[in-house]
């Protein structure tokens, strides 16, 4: 029976159409996954589900939820619904929970809300709850805040708050996009467990093939607001009858084409690192204990060379990046950089740390939004010691922004103006204007639609080719790792378990926690 049922939606906000004759189905004890690029009008189709739209949005058509017309219901009807019959879960764990309350609180608020029980018993709802979702008592008590869990501690939080009820419809929007591999199938497995337990019906929205390849029992590929291909998920796979849901495919599997070979003298060399943090004292006499967050990690970046950083969060890859780039002392070993030593306790100086320059994540995030791109991708001159200025300045701009992609034009332009693949293209712009040796590239595309990730990935294979860059490359999906990549270095608490060849590290792994990460990641039958 569906437990969803969507006909002929259409949606327009103000004057633009957003939603064309959108039709699908959700039925109990399934997973309807629905998958596009951002703007295909994915999470648009699910806030008509709740009528959670924005101001000024009319949607007209059939959004039947259980037998109920949705696009009829008033307010207070359909507050009734939300969090008790149709649940949902967030991207962002971090933005979804208060920071403030306990997770205990915000798990019981919507027991509270929705039924006439005490707080007592709201309470041992969520401790039930929390247990099903993978968060024991001993390990997680109510009395615990969001900070302080791990990413994908927070996400089991929010999926618990979605199922306290267990609703009939669990709402899941790219639930597991900044999460690393095992910690994504672990939240992908949790969901697949929780819709049979219950015999719910889930929407499962995301970019990406390969996260739905194994769990989904229905696809819906969407594009530009329109149903494109529909079907069971082994027909999809197997047909392929639209020329985008193709496109798709290709993208998850793409490999650009790198080929400047990497010279053997090296940019970088890390001997014998340590990094360790305090932690708080047992006793008001007793010493602080220490975490040892890198433990004596070695590794070598040649010229040209593109190197691989996996592992899960928590595995020491950030603490090391921020040794590397000057952002924290170490407490042992050296940093050699172009022949520069760095040594337990110092900083990297100003005229090494020119020579390198790092990509994050999160493109947005990561400029200030008042200010016009201009002055964004000019942000590191301030290690120059002579910066140009006037019409040197602005070649310099122009220069930049020519190289990955972008109309000199573009610089009078504020960020907010771009869509997210611009923006990364134009942060890439604002690490390649002082002409580094080594970018650092922080889980760069991993937040990018699987077309727009094979677009930077082959800009970023260009200007290796062309400039002699090299990449030390962080991120969490292996299928990237496997297509930019010439080595890659395996990091597990704090050590090197598998280091080699990109190919030979995939084809063959030798240590138990790289194939596990292998195994947990979505990869499509990529060759490389």
């Amino acid at each position: 029976m569906s437990i969803l049922s969507i006909s002929g939606l259409n949606l327009t906000i103000g004057t633009v159409p957003i939603l064309r004759d959108v039709s699908l189905s959700a039925r109990a004890g399934e997973i309807l996954a629905v998958i596009g690029e951002s703007g295909s009008g994915k999470s648009m189709t699910a806030y008509c589900v709740n009528q959670l739209l924005p101001r000024g949005a009319v949607a007209t058509g059939q959004v039947r939820f259980d037998g109920q017309d949705m696009l009829a219901l008033d307010e207070r009807a359909l507050c009734t619904l939300r969090g008790a019959d149709i649940g949902m879960v967030f991207q962002e764990p971090m933005t979804a929970l208060n920071p403030v309350q306990t997770i205990g609180a915000q798990v019981a608020e919507t027991v509270l809300i929705h039924t006439g029980k005490s707080k007592a018993e709201a309470l041992r709802i969520a401790r039930d709850t929390l247990n099903r979702c993978g968060l024991p008592a001993a390990q997680f008590p109510l009395d615990k805040y969001p900070h302080e869990l791990s990413g994908g501690q927070r996400q089991r939080v929010v999926i618990a708050m979605a199922i306290a009820l267990r609703p009939k419809l669990l709402i899941a929007d790219e639930p597991t996009t900044a999460l690393d591999v095992t910690t994504q199938a672990q939240i992908l497995d949790l969901l697949k467990g929780l819709v049979k337990q219950d015999n719910m019906a889930m929407m499962l929205i995301s970019h990406d093939l390969g996260v739905v390849a194994d769990v989904a029992d229905h696809i819906a590929i969407m594009r530009k607001g329109e149903v494109v291909e529909s079907g069971p998920t082994a027909q999809i796979f197997a047909e392929m009858n639209h020329p985008y849901t193709r496109a798709l495919f290709e993208a998850s599997n793409h490999i650009p084409d790198r080929e400047a070979p990497a010279v053997d003298a090296p940019i970088l060399s890390v001997k014998n690192l340590v990094r360790d943090y305090l932690l708080p004292r047992k006793s008001l006499f007793g010493p602080a204990p220490k975490f040892r967050a890198v433990n004596g990690v070695s590794f070598e970046l040649k010229r040209g060379e593109s190197l691989g950083l996996v592992g899960e969060s928590g595995c020491g890859k950030s603490t090391l990046t921020r040794a590397i780039l000057g952002l924290e002392a170490i407490q042992g070993g050296e940093i050699v950089i172009n022949g520069h030593r760095i040594g337990a306790g110092q900083f990297v100086p100003r005229e090494l740390r020119r020579q390198m320059q790092v990509v994050f994540q999160d493109p947005y995030g990561s400029f200030n939004p008042r200010h016009k791109v201009a002055r964004l991708v000019t942000e590191p001159f301030h290690l120059l010691s002579d910066p140009p200025s006037g019409a040197a300045r602005k070649a310099a701009i122009d220069k930049a922004l020519t190289e990955v992609g972008m109309h000199p034009d573009d610089a009078d332009k504020f960020i907010h103006e771009f869509s997210g693949g611009q923006r990364q293209r134009i942060a890439i712009a604002r690490a390649l204007i002082i002409e580094p040796e080594l970018i650092i590239l922080d889980e760069a595309v991993s937040a990018l639609d699987v077309s727009i990730r094979a677009q930077i990935l082959d800009l970023l294979a260009d200007l290796s080719d062309r400039l002699n860059l090299s990449y030390l490359f962080i991120s969490h999906d292996l299928s990237v790792v496997r297509a930019i990549t010439d080595r890659v270095l395996v990091m597990k608490s704090g050590e090197f378990v598998e280091v080699g060849d990109t190919g030979r590290v995939f084809t063959d792994p030798q240590h138990p926690y790289t194939r596990a990460l292998i195994e947990a990641a979505p990869i499509l039958e990529i060759t490389p």
